[in-house]
């Protein structure tokens, strides 16, 4: 009776163990829609002594269109696509952009970068910071335009020209965008600025006033009401707003939305992405 009684606990142990495992990967059983592939091969970092991996969305009819399609590039490529490779929750910009094409509103092709897990917080900064270290933001955007995008044109069908060509990124990220926007503007003409840190880079907005961006280039900038710091992001995204305005940028080229339950996670940043996609590739005359 000792016996079986052990045999039974271990047995339980065990099932409670398998089904643990189970779950386990059942959480981590990937999100990412069929038009999500990863890019053979990763790509070499002039500069920064690493590779790094792109994650390419195509629109669900590209294989059969023979159509030429926008291009969209984001940051944190982990975060977009898939639940098991994110931080916490991914952006569902396959899902979203799944929909917005079956409803005729917008194609486009999506190429996202992944982080550099150690090194994101100065990959995406143009900045130096005494507290996480010397910038290596400006040799990331160089990589991004120098290496990824000639690749992405080459391979895929791209409307290569700036006012088809964005880029998109949230925090860190936008900070980054920021930057790229202003210093390249003969390759984005559109930028999706969400919840930018300015905080960690107050220069940023000295960039603004001395190397503003086109004026026809079109800028999104987003926050969420709740999100903190000793000068909320909301704060600082209107004062990027005022600051650019000053500049001349005309204002039919650039729109600010905070959100007011709006917190620092991709719960926000998906669900503007949608909105954020189609006033940024509205068509206008």
């Amino acid at each position: 009776m000792q016996r079986s009684g052990k045999r039974i606990v271990l047995m339980m142990v065990l099932l409670l163990t398998l089904g643990a495992s189970i779950e386990s990967t059942a959480a981590l059983k990937s999100s990412a829609q069929p038009e999500v592939s990863l890019l053979n091969g990763q790509l070499d970092m002039p500069g920064l002594n690493r590779q790094r991996q792109l994650r390419i969305y195509l629109p669900p009819g590209y294989a059969t269109s023979g159509k030429r399609y926008p291009v969209l590039y984001m940051h944190d490529a982990q975060n977009l696509f898939d639940v098991s490779t994110a931080y916490s929750a991914e952006w569902n910009v396959d899902e979203t952009l799944n929909a917005l094409a079956k409803s005729d509103q917008l194609e486009v092709i999506v190429v996202g970068i992944d982080h550099g897990q150690d090194k994101r917080m100065t990959e995406l900064n143009a900045w130096d910071n005494t507290r996480f270290g010397k910038q290596e933001g400006k040799l990331y955007i160089e990589f991004i335009v120098n290496v990824v995008k000639p690749v992405i044109d080459q391979i895929y069908r791209t409307k290569s020209d700036r006012m088809n060509t964005a880029i998109m990124g949230s925090s860190m990220g936008g900070l980054i965008t920021h930057y790229a926007i202003n210093h390249y503007p003969d390759v984005f003409g559109k930028a999706g600025i969400f919840s930018p840190s300015y905080w960690i880079a107050p220069e940023v907005f000295e960039l603004m006033k001395s190397t503003p961006a086109a004026k026809d280039a079109r800028l999104y900038l987003m926050s969420g009401g709740r999100e903190g710091g000793s000068i909320s992001q909301a704060q600082d995204t209107g004062r990027a707003y005022a600051t650019i305005l000053a500049t001349g940028h005309d204002a039919g080229n650039i729109k600010m939305k905070i959100v007011p339950d709006g917190e620092h996670n991709e719960v926000l940043w998906s669900a503007e992405f949608g909105p954020a996609m189609l006033w940024l590739f509205e068509k206008r005359q």
